[in-house]
């Protein structure tokens, strides 16, 4: 069996081989800045962040890459560290699309294999009028990703460019997250503007740039590497039993269109109402239950974005009025929220006497729930034995 190096099996945690990481630590490293705390607040060790040979968690290299960003003041660091990525790190999911005949081909090398360097993002084809690539995320919360994701778009389109020895331009990129002020660097490497808050990750070129030919195609390569790729591949262990995480990543893009509906969500995953709900029942869940959930854990995202307005976040979690959404924050988290981002605000700023941490002011439904269900069976006991 041939394994690419590092290859190491994480269970049902999607892992990567940590490229990305590599990249912030160094970048980090060179403006004098210690990474060691940030290892810690997401989970991973030295070796994982630094070490090619050893494999780390997308959520892992997710946060660590965020903590990075912020330390730097980078809100572009994905897009600036996959400028400079040599292509050829990425191995395998790098040389068999280098060595196809056509991009087309190249593409969908990619697609297949891509999960060898990360198994938390899977890559899908389209080709018709458009050749579409679009990005989804599996085991892994979107919604808590920015950077990577908009590396991995950058590094396609230069894989794209390089392998044509062509100026391509996509003519169309829609990614999940949201940038309330777009962002002109990114859509100036692009040559497109970039439409965010959309209900998919996705790039699309013209389809005649399926037919483009490879300038560094050899077909004797790419059979052998083929069957190498093949063997990584087969190693890689399914990332079964994240069936909440997907659910979350298809009800959050659903939420402002007020279509984040048991029925219809049943239906993106082929599944009746009934078995998705017989499903979540094994798993000891219920969809009102995840969807109040990630409601909260969205609304805490959006409340750090000072200039995101209170009445466009109520309209992203799907409530029609402001009145609904105040009152649904203030029973998850017994306050409004204008006094939570009021709270968060005093707590970066150091003011003294003015609460805990923002975090700390939210208190997880799955906690509330059952505190308020032992009140009530509490009252239907003093009930009974009156």
């Amino acid at each position: 069996m041939v394994r690419e190096p590092g290859f190491e099996r994480f269970g049902a945690i999607p892992s990567a081989a940590g490229t990305l990481s590599r990249y912030a630590s160094a970048r980090a490293s060179a403006a004098g800045i210690d990474v060691a705390p940030f290892m810690a607040k997401a989970g991973v060790t030295r070796q994982q962040a630094e070490d090619d040979n050893v494999r780390i968690t997308v959520r892992g290299q997710i946060r660590f890459v965020q903590l990075v960003a912020d330390a730097l003041q980078d809100d572009l660091l994905g897009f600036h560290l996959a400028e400079s990525f040599d292509l050829r790190e990425a191995g395998l999911a790098y040389y068999v699309p280098a060595s196809s005949e056509s991009l087309g081909d190249a593409l969908r090398s990619l697609a297949r294999y891509s999960a060898i360097g990360n198994e938390g993002v899977a890559l899908s084809v389209r080709e018709g009028e458009d050749l579409v690539v679009t990005f989804q995320y599996i085991g892994v919360e979107r919604r808590s990703d920015r950077h990577q994701i908009e590396s991995f778009l950058t590094v396609l389109v230069r894989l794209c460019r390089q392998l044509t020895n062509r100026s391509l331009l996509p003519n169309r990129v829609r990614l999940c997250h949201r940038r309330i002020e777009g962002c002109s660097e990114l859509e100036k490497f692009l040559g497109c503007d970039v439409v965010f808050g959309a209900d998919t990750d996705e790039v699309s070129f013209s389809g005649t740039a399926r037919e483009l030919p490879v300038v560094s195609a050899d077909t004797y390569l790419n059979k052998l590497l083929i069957k190498q790729a093949e063997a990584a591949r087969s190693y890689r262990k399914s990332t079964g039993g994240k069936l909440r995480v997907d659910l979350e990543n298809a009800i959050s893009v659903l939420l402002p269109h007020g279509k984040a509906q048991l029925p219809e969500i049943a239906r993106r995953f082929n599944m009746s109402p009934s078995t998705l709900a017989r499903r979540l029942a094994s798993e000891g869940l219920t969809f009102a239950q995840i969807l109040e959930e990630l409601k909260l854990s969205l609304a805490v995202v959006y409340l750090q974005e000072a200039d995101l307005p209170i009445s466009e976040i109520a309209w992203l979690l799907g409530y029609q009025e402001v009145s609904a959404f105040t009152h649904a924050f203030r029973r998850w988290t017994g306050k409004t929220p204008r006094e939570t981002r009021v709270q968060k605000k005093a707590a970066r700023d150091g003011k003294p006497g003015q609460g805990l941490p923002f975090i700390d002011v939210i208190k997880p439904v799955r906690q509330i729930r059952p505190a308020r269900r032992r009140a009530v069976e509490a009252a239907g006991r003093r009930r009974r034995r009156s």
